[in-house]
């Protein structure tokens, strides 16, 4: 199927595998490079309590080593050696793991994005190493007061109770806890065709591509879509939250719940938050910068959920 993304002045053609896995190529011909990803619908929204930064740190094992590539520096040199810009990224809706790299080297990076996301063995002795590394992560981003306000206005808004209030990498005592069982058993659950697309842009052969894609995915079982709780505000009344820490600065943010995700009203959303932050002339900018010569790290952004 041939598309049209009137947005964004794109062409890209959508195929869609007996098994359910959606396929979506956009050529760019004018292009010197290629990038392929390969995205799954589901992050830490579809984690339970007990399994919460699960998928976070399966995104991180996925990098420990495959049959074909059985460690971490034989997938890291092969990409490395061509030159390739490549890693990985968990949200609360979504995981993806992505290569760019000089289009006469496509087919070496779709290889490994293949082989890591479809073939990881999950080695237990790096599971056991991963732990610091994630460890070290959390730590990190407690450190920096702009995560932390994200984190503590999030379980504010939806309440620690429900997926989306809590942290994409769990707490240390889930990460510290998690056997490769749980790996298994999220892999099953989540990474599954019908909620899988895998894309490539850039230059390359349509017909090849579409054949290495069909040739490494089509075999994968159906399975079915992950299910994931929904999300209905009962709110009525302010809410307030306060963490103290040591720092410098001061870190408020203020927000209410919006439209969800291709609302119809989302591109006035968009407009409404350009006027109240999105520039030098926007009013949040003017007033705080201008006027009372502060200097604020963001005025205004908007953030919609299924």
């Amino acid at each position: 199927m041939r598309g049209y993304d009137t947005r964004h002045c794109m062409k890209y053609h959508t195929h869609t595998l007996s098994n359910g896995l959606r396929i979506v190529l956009v050529p760019m011909p004018e292009n010197r490079t290629a990038t392929v990803i390969v995205m799954s619908g589901t992050g830490s929204r579809y984690e339970n309590e007990h399994e919460n930064g699960l998928a976070h740190f399966l995104e991180h094992m996925f990098f420990k080593g495959t049959k074909k590539r059985p460690s971490a520096r034989a997938i890291s040199e092969e990409l490395d050696t061509i030159g390739s810009v490549y890693n990985a990224f968990t949200s609360k809706e979504r995981t993806a793991y992505y290569a760019k790299v000089s289009s006469r080297y496509l087919e070496t990076a779709l290889d490994v994005i293949s082989d890591i996301f479809l073939n990881s063995t999950l080695p237990q002795k790096e599971i056991k190493k991963e732990r610091g590394a994630i460890i070290q992560e959390i730590d990190m981003y407690e450190d920096m007061p702009m995560r932390t306000v994200d984190n503590v206005f999030d379980a504010l808004m939806f309440g620690r109770e429900h997926p989306l209030g809590r942290t994409i990498l769990g707490p240390k005592e889930n990460i510290m806890r998690f056997s490769r069982k749980d790996f298994a058993i999220y892999l099953k659950r989540n990474y599954t065709p019908l909620n899988t697309v895998v894309c490539v842009a850039g230059t390359f052969s349509k017909k090849k591509v579409l054949a290495k894609i069909k040739k490494d995915f089509g075999g994968l079982k159906h399975g079915n879509p992950p299910n994931f709780i929904t999300f209905s505000s009962e709110q009525n009344a302010a809410r307030v939250a306060i963490k103290e820490k040591k720092t410098d600065q001061t870190n408020l943010m203020i927000g209410v719940p919006a439209y969800p995700y291709l609302h119809k009203d989302e591109y006035a959303l968009a407009v409404l938050s350009t006027i109240l932050g999105g520039g030098m002339s926007s009013r949040l900018f003017l007033e705080v910068r201008e006027k009372r010569g502060k200097k604020p790290s963001k005025l205004f952004s908007r953030n919609l959920k299924r």
